[in-house]
């Protein structure tokens, strides 16, 4: 077990090697009622059985916006629950089992990878977290089938993706403007990279997600709301987890060490302790349609219900002894994961979970395999409070 610090008498504490400060959980109880009538799951295996419950619906992620969406436009799947949502993740899986992702993608991914470690060849420092966003981009257009873009699809997502959002609206100019921001960002992605797609695969399908939609008979307008939700899922979290396992490395020589001489299973293990210590969405929000018993306790029909994924990874009843130490390869308990709770649970479980910690992995282990490679300057931490999510930028890296 990984223990840092000490008094000088010999003894040690315990290890806390978190970058990112989730706060403390506020309360041993694994589920609890807020003052402001809403509730909060800390507990790892309620958090487990309550993301398992099917009388749940989806509650944040944007889902007010797609609420105001015309009846007749079908929500992305990440919308959606009950019968319709578990067909179509049952129709969809093919794309994203260990073995396609293998066979399919595993090419993209060291094909792109070879690109971006490339460009430090020279000995600038460049930013890591545009060379992963650029290979996350790349991996998850091959996934979806967004091959025939335009030049420029990066700056694109980059754009309708930004550090920070304003609110849309109608009364103030800043209203206005990120109205105007966000109908000029749709509207750019569906001309420049779904619609040309979606031409060419009703002209001949293909075996990808936008030939599976057009199969299904979904509008242009509906591939277009999928791509974006699978954009968010698929390449701005990745982004994010790519740059936050780095880090640990630059600054952990003998995880590095470890990291660099392992082979590929040992490599996920350790990147799975990273993602279980610091999970890119810190909260998934659910709202009950009937009432639920979890735990010792009945949440009723209607109420929203928070899982604090950044707590409910740190239970030691099953994650084990000193939870905020990274420790590869830790001995589970009943039901945990290696990756926690990161990756959500039941049947809005992330589907691309395969996809993204191989691709993380294959950069990374070219990028350690580098001479000399080093952080030049370390990120700087921003904060989405809704999710309890992470957004890193400016970390520099250099080789040679």
């Amino acid at each position: 077990m990984i223990v840092v610090g000490g008094t000088g008498k010999g003894e040690t504490v315990a290890a806390n090697v978190r970058k990112v400060d989730r706060g403390e959980a506020g309360s041993d109880c694994p589920v609890q009622r807020n003052p402001d009538g809403t509730w909060q799951i800390n507990g790892y295996s309620a958090g487990r059985a309550f993301l398992r419950e099917h009388a749940t619906v989806q509650a944040g992620l944007g889902v007010e916006t797609v609420e105001n969406f015309p009846a007749k436009i079908r929500r992305p799947v990440l919308y959606r629950d009950g019968k319709e949502h578990r067909e179509h993740r049952k129709q969809t899986a093919r794309f994203f089992t260990p073995r396609r992702v293998d066979e399919s993608y595993r090419s993209v991914m060291e094909r792109v990878a070879d690109a971006q470690i490339a460009l430090l060849r020279n000995g600038d420092a460049v930013q890591l977290a545009d060379m992963s966003f650029q290979l996350a981009v790349d991996v998850t257009c091959a996934v979806i089938g967004l091959t025939e873009s335009k030049p420029g699809i990066k700056r694109r997502l980059d754009r309708f993706f930004p550090e920070e959002f304003g609110s849309p609206g109608f009364t103030s100019l800043s209203g206005l403007y990120w109205t105007w921001r966000q109908l000029s960002g749709w509207s750019s992605i569906y001309f420049n990279d779904v619609r040309p797609a979606v031409r060419v695969r009703k002209a001949g399908r293909r075996d990808d997600l936008i030939s599976h939609l057009l199969d299904e008979g979904c509008s242009a307008a509906e591939i277009l709301g999928e791509c974006l939700t699978f954009a968010a899922a698929g390449m701005v979290t990745t982004r994010e987890f790519i740059v936050m396992a780095a880090w640990h490395m630059f600054t952990d020589d003998d995880l590095r060490a470890r990291y660099v001489a392992v082979d590929e299973p040992n490599r996920l293990l350790i990147l799975h302790e990273v993602l279980r210590l610091e999970p890119v969405l810190g909260h998934l929000k659910r709202r009950t349609t009937e009432d639920i018993k979890v735990d010792t306790v009945t949440v009723p029909a209607g109420a929203t219900v928070r899982i604090h994924i950044d707590h409910a990874n740190l239970d030691t009843a099953v994650v084990g002894e000193e939870p905020l130490a990274l420790c590869p390869g830790r001995a589970m308990g009943d039901g945990g994961s290696t990756t926690g709770l990161s990756f959500g649970d039941g049947p809005h479980k992330c589907p691309g979970s395969h996809v993204a910690m191989l691709e993380t992995d294959i950069f990374l282990h070219r990028l350690f395999s580098l001479d000399n490679v080093r952080m030049v300057d370390p990120p700087r931490i921003a904060f989405k409070e809704e999710i309890a999510g992470y957004e890193l930028r400016g970390m520099r890296v250099a080789a040679g």
